[in-house]
């Protein structure tokens, strides 16, 4: 199986080199690896007596995962540093000038020769590995050297290749942990099954943590409140061309309502293909430079065009949506919207996301298959008072329910020295 491993490898690398001819993000995962290991020991040649913790994300979900850990971790010991890596572009370009977290790198494409350099160089503490994503190799250095690794958030199912018949190679891949944090009943069960039980706990979700930190300390979005004015709101987050699709009509036929929408991606040509199906749109840089000039009656949509503020935005929504599910790249966070108290809208593909399971069967949230479904719900919502205060009480209730999950992490690190 290590040969399959290895063309798989060899085939990524040449694809994306391939596909960088003509592919942004690409050319970043390429251009970011540059120079790697010379800026990790010019980083770590600054350290003097610290205890270093190394994270890895696969991308920015996963490091919202794993930031509540890490700020509890500085909270309680002052003597550490934090490496933070990432494998996607996506992750690493929003996080890379993060002023609370510094030391941010692209972890080199996985072989002997990389992990080996790697861990003689950064040589951690602890190391935690979030959700998911294994690479062999570094997993092996960080077995040999008997290092501490916690899986954070881990999530498990039948369909992962741990449990076919052809997946010895990935299953050796969970021998390094030390322990496993998994998000539910469900994946322990699985995990169970190639784990001792010993190494496993049922936690819950880290990022219920990380998005009550964000509610509680919530700050103003500059003009949003302004655009909103005293009219119902909905908010449409992290949406792919299929989601916004199914909002084309609603917005047209109901000017008295406002909508912002915040599209997951915001290069140009897409924002500017957003902006073409609403009419009555404007872009949140231009809002913010010339609401003064604007006829807001003409204005009922405002689309956003930065990243970094969409946790917030949906503090002003009546009603949320949350994008993905219409696409093959999965649904996005619904508990960013489900803690405010706001029932959240998705489309039909959320079969990966436990949470979405688990807030559809509390009323806190509803899935869509089509725009006159959509239309449907949202009437329903803004017009029946009762049913939108029960379905919002009963999406922010289930992320309350399901915090903890950092403590329990942090409890563990404590009382088995792991620092």
């Amino acid at each position: 199986m290590i040969i399959f491993y290895h063309l798989f490898l060899l085939i990524y690398k040449a694809g994306i080199r391939i596909v960088s001819l003509g592919n942004k993000k690409a050319k970043l995962w390429i251009k970011g690896r540059e120079g790697i290991f010379k800026k990790l020991r010019n980083t770590v040649s600054g350290f003097s007596n610290e205890k270093i913790i190394w994270m890895h994300a696969a991308s920015l979900g996963e490091f919202e995962q794993g930031r509540p850990v890490l700020q509890k971790l500085k909270e309680i010991n002052s003597n550490i540093k934090i490496i933070v890596t990432f494998f996607s572009p996506s992750g690493f370009e929003i996080i890379k000038n993060n002023k609370e977290f510094t030391n941010i790198f692209y972890l080199p494409m996985d072989s002997r020769l990389h992990a080996e350099k790697w861990m003689n160089i950064l040589k951690p503490d602890l190391v935690l590995w979030v959700k998911y994503e294994y690479w062999h190799y570094y997993l092996q250095e960080i077995q040999k050297r008997k290092i501490p690794l916690l899986m954070v958030s881990g999530i498990y199912r039948e369909s992962q290749t741990f449990f076919k018949w052809y997946g010895s190679f990935y299953k050796n891949m969970l021998k390094p942990f030390t322990h496993f944090f998994v998000q539910n009943e469900r994946s322990k069960q699985w995990l169970e099954k190639l784990v001792p039980a010993e190494k496993i706990t049922i936690s819950g979700d880290t990022r219920c943590d990380r998005v009550i930190n964000i509610a509680t300390s919530f700050t103003d979005v500059p003009g949003i409140a302004d655009f909103c004015g005293d009219k119902k709101v909905v908010v449409a987050g992290s949406t792919w061309e299929e989601d916004e699709a199914e909002f084309t009509h609603y917005v047209r036929a109901h000017p008295e309502v406002k909508f912002i929408i915040a599209p997951h991606e915001i290069d140009r040509e897409n924002l500017n293909d957003v902006q073409k199906q609403f009419a009555g749109s404007v872009f949140y840089s231009e809002w913010m430079s010339n609401r003064m000039t604007f006829n807001k009656k003409e204005i009922n949509c405002l689309i956003i065009d930065n990243i970094g503020m969409l946790s917030r935005l949906y503090y002003y929504a009546t009603v949320t949506y949350v994008g993905g599910g219409f696409g093959d790249d999965g649904l996005h966070n619904i508990l960013e919207a489900a803690v405010y108290g706001k029932p959240v809208i998705f489309g039909p593909e959320y079969g990966k996301n436990f949470e979405a399971e688990e807030m559809l069967d509390c009323s806190g949230a509803i899935s869509i298959k089509s725009a006159i479904e959509l239309e449907k719900i949202i009437d329903q919502l803004l017009s029946e008072n009762e049913e939108l205060k029960v379905r919002s009480e009963a999406a922010k209730n289930y992320v309350y329910k399901n915090a903890g999950a950092t403590d329990k992490i942090i409890s563990f690190i404590e009382s088995n020295k792991l620092l």
